[in-house]
């Protein structure tokens, strides 16, 4: 399979995938300024980020009924949403008012990225491809630009105020790729007398996995910016280098993962990334310097690179297909409250021990995932 033709099944989840990394880049980069401007501690920041949680979760709830609803429109009118969310943290200038304003950008990312992985996991099984990790790694390269842009933005002094309106209506552009000519199919029925009562028993470990994914991800993504400048002394504006490397290497190591998860099936391409993720972030954590501290970031991109697209893939083939989205919106809704979580756990432990000791816990929660993936290869699908 050639990575242009698995572009062209899945242009439209991709393109929706590119949108949520444009934002969280751009996002992630100026955290540091968001930071200054409402004045908040380590503890407070991270506290205020937890409130995208609430808003994720709710989406990623509603999000097959969203899909049910909307259909193929589910992802340019994600994208739309997102491209509004932008202004919401430039609106806000209080710690209060921050966590606010997350929320809303929390179930405007939901609505765009599980109805991304939905698509996916449903044309996977249709033309039998693997297609998680390519696509997810299209976020991860525009996570990477966009955070990179911001890094020299921030150079010259750019405000996010200025930036960015520029971002939104890149996300506009994209939404024009996101609109497909195939309908989406609704989901088939269940088989009569199927049960459901072995769902949870793979939707869990999957959402474990998930969870334990993006406190390492987004912890990185928002902390590691404030470790480079601050910690390790790096100038302003270098710190935006640690979510660039971040972004870039993870889609590095899903590029190489599309081809990768042939060979060691999905569950084995997990576990042997994981225990690369656990060196890279105890090298963040003992970094003497801002560029071993990128050398650590890299490495930790590339260990948590294919555990989303990757556990994704193994859930959508241990349920039904009449089980897929609900089965995926559950994971996500595990699994997403991580993205957040994480961020407000650093801060809590950058308050009192520093970020080098929030790193070395980044490390421990890292290697918590090879039992949870050695259990999920065990299982069977559901009948």
């Amino acid at each position: 399979m050639s990575i242009l033709h698995a572009a062209r099944i899945s242009h439209a989840p991709m393109a929706g995938l590119m949108g949520v990394g444009v934002f969280w880049g751009g996002f992630a980069a100026y955290i540091p300024d968001f930071k200054q401007r409402i004045s908040a501690t380590d503890a407070e920041l991270g506290l205020a980020l937890l409130g995208s949680a609430l808003g994720g979760i709710v989406a990623m709830y509603l999000g097959p009924r969203l899909a049910k609803l909307l259909g193929p429109k589910m992802l340019p009118v994600g994208a739309w949403l997102l491209a509004l969310a932008f202004s919401y943290p430039l609106l806000a200038e209080s710690v209060p008012a921050f966590a606010i304003a997350l929320i809303g950008m929390g179930a405007s990312v939901s609505v765009l990225d599980v109805g991304s992985n939905m698509r996916i996991s449903d044309l996977e099984e249709r033309h039998g491809l693997h297609l998680m990790n390519l696509d997810h790694a299209m976020f991860s390269f525009a996570f990477a630009a966009s955070a990179l842009a911001v890094s020299l933005a921030r150079r010259e002094g750019v405000p996010p105020q200025a930036f960015f309106p520029f971002l939104s209506v890149v996300l506009i552009g994209l939404s024009l790729l996101m609109f497909e000519r195939d309908n989406w199919h609704a989901a088939p029925e269940a088989p009569v007398g199927a049960g459901y009562g072995g769902l949870w028993g793979a939707v869990l470990p999957v959402g474990l996995v998930l969870f334990l994914a993006f406190v390492c991800e987004n912890a990185t993504d928002s902390w590691s910016a404030l470790h480079i400048e601050r910690t390790l002394g790096g100038p302003a504006g270098d710190g935006g280098l640690g979510p660039m490397m971040l972004g870039l290497t993870m889609g590095i190591g899903r590029l190489s993962g599309q081809f990768a998860a042939q060979k060691l099936g999905e569950a084995g391409l997990i576990f042997w990334s994981a225990v690369v993720g656990v060196v890279g972030a105890v090298v963040i954590s003992t970094a003497p310097t801002p560029f071993v501290a990128m050398v650590g970031v890299g490495l930790l991109g590339l260990g948590v690179a294919v555990t989303v697209p990757s556990a994704n893939s193994i859930l959508g083939k241990l349920v039904r297909a009449d089980q897929r989205g609900y089965a995926i919106s559950r994971a996500w809704m595990i699994g997403f409250t991580g993205f957040f979580i994480g961020p407000t756990i650093m801060g809590q432990i950058a308050q009192h021990l520093g970020l080098r000791a929030s790193f070395l816990f980044v490390a421990f929660l890292m290697a918590l995932i090879l039992p949870l993936i050695w259990s999920l290869k065990r299982r069977k699908a559901i009948a």
